[in-house]
């Protein structure tokens, strides 16, 4: 008897079947995410480089300032009495680096935390913080961006490189064209130095390839209780 369509691995792999193999990175993490009873989520992004072990490493100190933050935060959402569900879970890229850090705060914070991996050529292994319900795998990169961002009510982006970059002007830009709520999103750049040394936001105001107005679609905080004093208060927002 022949194998129907949908249990068939040839046609599920190949280029007929891609619609599916997306579709099931929309359905699957959805499912997941309602079972698990996640209405919102806080999104950390930043270096997968970040060794927590290498006090000489330019990233070393937002390794431990992420897992601070993250622990303040998972620690104060799990006051935060919801009707259903659970409101502002940490949420990562499931990595190394800063994506550990922020999940390993939630976790020392008793608070379930999410992590969204990506299979690429050099496998990277998810980190060992993350809540093994919550644990998913992405293969393609813009359903792993749709799920990072979808629930998030507020996106930190720590000191990264390509990736970190990419992430947050994507987010900058739906902020920028209202397909996402300014209301609805708290958008953070963590680290002053490092993010004003490596790019001129002014300047790029200045020369007009951005509004004046664009500056206030993302706040920069440099300590962990800086950036928690101003999340707290915009996600409390939300939450009214």
């Amino acid at each position: 008897m022949p194998e129907e369509s949908f249990r068939d691995p040839h046609f599920i792999e190949s280029l007929e079947g891609r619609t599916l193999r997306i579709l099931s990175e929309y359905l699957g993490p959805m499912a997941r995410l309602d079972k698990a009873k996640v209405n919102s989520t806080i999104l950390f992004l930043g270096s997968a480089k970040a060794n927590p072990a290498d006090a000489a490493s330019a990233f070393h100190r937002y390794y431990w300032e992420a897992e601070e933050l993250a622990y303040l935060l998972a620690r104060w959402a799990i006051s935060v009495k919801a009707p259903k569900g659970k409101d502002f879970v940490v949420c990562t890229g499931a990595g190394p680096g800063i994506m550990e850090a922020a999940n390993r705060g939630a976790a020392r914070a008793g608070g379930k935390t999410i992590g969204m991996n990506i299979s690429l050529p050099q496998p990277q292994p998810s980190n060992p913080y993350i809540t093994p319900e919550l644990s998913f795998s992405f293969h393609y990169f813009f359903m792993r961006k749709f799920w990072l961002t979808y629930k998030a009510k507020a996106i930190i982006a720590f000191p990264g490189g390509f990736g970190t970059l990419d992430e947050f002007f994507e987010i900058a830009t739906l902020l920028q064209t209202s397909k996402i709520s300014k209301r609805e999103m708290a958008l953070v750049l963590y680290g002053g130095d490092y993010w004003r040394d490596l790019i001129d936001f002014d300047s790029m105001a200045a020369k007009g390839a951005i509004c004046a107005d664009d500056l206030k679609l993302f706040r920069v905080c440099s300590t962990p209780r800086q950036a928690f004093a101003y999340l707290k208060k915009r996600l409390s927002e939300t939450l009214a």
